[in-house]
C-alpha cells in the first residue's frame, strides 16, 4: 500500500514504533500456523480522563495514515531478525517482509466524536497483522485524545468569547508530543498554537509575536537603519517612527503622571523596531521591566505613533503578576487615552495573558467582567498534569468469527466479547441519553421502540425509548482501502463543539459530573454472563 502523498506523511509513525513482544506473538502465531486467521481487536478506555464524564475521540487521521504506510523495510526486518531466536525460520521474514494492512479493516468513531468508556474502534484483519498494529494504534489514539479532552475542558471554562492559544512546545515530551498536543488542543476547542510545524503539517491556525529577550537586547542607544514609515494608506511623506515616538511619550507620561525618564529606553527602542517590522500587526509585552511605568507608556507611544499614520496596534500580552488585575487596570488606561487623544479604537486593543496557565486560573481570568482577550496556556494543556495517561487498552474480541473474552479477577479489566456494533441514543431534544453496545449481528435499534438494556456499573437492566438513534461506529478502512475522504482538522474541531453543545450540562460539568450511562444489548449481556460462567471458548 502506498503511503499517501501529503506534508503530514513526513510524521506518520513508523513500523517498528511498537513493543517487542508484538513481534514475539508474530513469530508464535505463524509457527501455530494462525497468521492468516481472521481477528478482531476493540480499541478503548475504561475511564473517562480528568474524572470528568465524557472523552473526544482523536488520532483517527494517524491511524489511517500509518495503516496505509504500513511496511517493514529490509532493515526493520534484519533488526528483527537480530532480536529473535537465532534458529527462526527464514521463512518468517519473509513472511514479515510482504506484510501490509491491505486485508485490515477498521470502524471508528469520527474524529472528535463525544466517547465513553468501552465506545471502541474495531480493527479487522489478520491474526499477525492486527496484533501488530496494537501498540501504535494504541500509541496515536492515546496522547491525541488525552489532549483534545484537556483543551475542550479549558474551551468549557474559558467559554465561547475567549480566545484559547497552545504555547506549549517547549514543555512537550518530545517533538512528536508536541505536535500532537499543537494539533489536537486545535481540534479540542483552542484557536491557534505557537508551534510552526503544526501549521505546516496539519493546517494549525499560528500566533506568536515576541519574547522577553528580544526587548531586554536594546539599550535604546541603537539607531535604526532606517526609521523612516509610510503612512498606511500609503499618500503622504515617509515619518521618522523613533522620533514621532518620543514626542508622543511626553504627551503619555503627562497624562499618567510619570516622568518621561521612567520608561525605560531599551524597552522602548524594542518595541520601535518591532513596529517598523510589523506595523500592521503590532504588539507590545509589558511586563519585561515595570507594566505601569515603563511597559504600558512606551506601548501608548508606539501605539499612538502608528495610530498616527493610519495603523492600529493590535494588542498587548502580560507574562507575570496578577494577571486579571492588571488587565483590568490596562484597560482603564486604555480608555482614558484613547479619550484623551481621540484614538477610540485604542480601548479595544487586545489583551492577552500567559504563565503556567491552570484550570483554576483560567476560572479566573474567564469570569464576569475581565477584561482578558486571550490566553496562553502551555504546560497545562500538552503536558496533561490532571491525568498523565488516558488508558486505552486494545482488547482481542474475535478470532475466527468466535467470540473471545479477558476473565480476571479484577472485574475492570474484564472485556467485552464479540463482534459489537455502537449506537447514540438521543432524546427529542438531540441530547444523548446513553450509548447501546450490541453484537454485530443484531438489528439496530429503532427510533421509538422500547428496549431493555443492561447499563454497565448497574445491578440490572432497565428501559429507553429513544427519539432518535445515530449509529456511531463508521467504515473508514476497508480491505485496506479508504472509504471515504477523511474529514480535515478543522472540519473535525466544528465537529468536537458541536458534540459537546448537545452534551448535557450535567454530563460537562469539571466537577463531579453525572456520568453517562454506557449499556449492553440483552443479546451482549447474555453472552458475558455465559462466557463468565463457563470461560471463554
Amino acid at each position: 500500500m502506498a503511503a499517501e502523498q501529503d506534508p503530514e506523511a513526513r510524521a506518520a509513525a513508523r513500523a517498528l514504533l511498537t513493543d517487542l513482544y508484538q513481534a514475539t506473538m508474530a513469530l508464535g502465531y505463524w509457527r501455530a500456523g494462525r497468521a492468516q486467521e481472521q481477528a478482531e481487536f476493540e480499541l478503548f478506555f475504561r475511564g473517562c480522563p480528568f474524572g470528568g464524564a465524557f472523552a473526544l475521540a482523536a488520532g483517527l487521521r494517524d491511524c489511517v495514515r500509518f495503516l496505509r504506510a504500513f511496511r517493514l523495510q529490509d532493515a526493520d526486518v534484519q533488526f528483527l531478525a537480530s532480536m529473535l531466536p537465532s534458529d527462526t525460520d527464514p521463512a518468517f521474514f519473509e513472511h514479515l517482509r510482504a506484510l501490509d494492512c491491505s486485508d485490515v479493516t477498521v470502524r471508528a468513531l469520527p474524529e472528535g466524536s463525544l466517547a465513553f468508556p468501552g465506545v471502541s474502534c474495531r480493527v479487522c484483519g489478520p491474526l499477525l497483522v492486527v496484533q501488530l498494529l496494537e501498540t501504535p494504534l494504541l500509541c496515536l489514539v492515546s496522547y491525541a485524545s488525552l489532549i483534545a479532552t484537556n483543551a475542550a475542558r479549558l474551551r468549557l471554562i474559558a467559554g465561547p468569547k475567549k480566545r484559547l492559544l497552545e504555547m506549549g512546545l517547549r514543555r512537550a515530551q518530545g517533538p512528536d508530543g508536541g505536535l500532537t498536543a499543537s494539533t489536537y488542543s486545535y481540534l479540542g476547542g483552542f484557536d491557534g498554537s505557537s508551534n510552526v510545524l503544526a501549521g505546516q503539517l496539519r493546517g494549525v491556525p499560528l500566533a506568536g509575536t515576541l519574547a522577553h529577550s528580544f526587548i531586554t537586547s536594546f539599550l535604546g542607544t541603537e539607531v535604526p537603519p532606517n526609521p523612516m514609515l509610510a503612512p498606511a494608506a500609503s499618500q503622504g511623506p515617509m515619518v521618522d517612527l523613533a522620533a514621532c515616538v518620543e514626542a508622543w511619550l511626553d504627551r503619555v507620561c503627562a497624562h499618567l503622571g510619570l516622568g518621561v525618564q521612567e520608561p525605560h529606553r531599551g524597552e522602548r527602542a524594542a518595541f520601535v523596531a518591532y513596529a517598523l517590522a510589523f506595523p500592521r500587526a503590532f504588539q507590545g509585552l509589558l511586563d519585561t521591566y515595570s507594566v505601569q511605568r515603563s511597559g504600558l507608556p512606551n506601548f501608548l507611544a508606539v501605539a499612538l505613533a502608528l495610530g498616527e499614520l493610519g495603523y492600529r496596534a493590535v494588542g498587548v500580552r502580560l507574562d507575570s503578576g496578577d494577571l486579571l488585575q492588571q488587565a483590568q487596570e490596562i484597560r482603564r488606561v486604555f480608555r482614558s487615552i484613547s479619550a484623551q487623544f481621540q484614538m477610540p479604537w485604542l480601548e479595544s486593543v487586545s489583551i492577552t495573558v500567559s504563565n503556567n496557565i491552570d484550570e483554576e486560573e483560567l476560572t479566573r481570568l474567564a469570569q464576569e467582567g475581565s477584561e482578558v482577550n486571550v490566553i496562553g496556556i502551555g504546560t497545562n494543556v500538552v503536558t496533561c498534569p490532571r491525568q498523565p495517561s488516558l488508558g486505552c487498552v486494545y482488547k482481542l474480541v474475535s478470532v475466527g468469527g468466535q467470540p473471545r473474552m479477558k476473565l480476571t479477577e479484577d472485574p475492570e479489566k474484564q472485556t467485552l466479547p464479540g463482534s459489537k456494533a455502537a449506537f447514540r441514543l438521543l432524546g427529542a431534544d438531540g441530547s444523548p441519553l446513553l450509548d447501546l453496545l450490541q453484537l454485530a449481528e443484531e438489528a439496530p435499534p429503532q427510533a421509538g421502540q422500547e428496549l431493555r438494556v443492561w447499563p454497565r456499573g448497574a445491578q440490572g437492566a432497565c428501559t429507553v425509548r429513544p427519539a432518535h438513534v445515530e449509529p456511531l461506529l463508521r467504515l473508514w478502512v476497508q480491505q485496506g482501502q479508504l472509504c471515504e475522504p477523511l474529514p480535515s482538522l478543522a472540519e473535525s474541531r466544528a465537529f468536537a463543539q458541536l458534540s459537546l453543545s448537545r452534551l448535557s450540562p450535567e454530563h460537562k460539568r469539571l466537577e463531579q459530573p453525572a456520568q453517562y450511562r454506557v449499556a449492553l444489548s440483552d443479546k451482549l449481556q447474555a453472552l458475558v454472563a455465559r462466557l463468565r460462567a463457563g470461560g471463554s471458548s
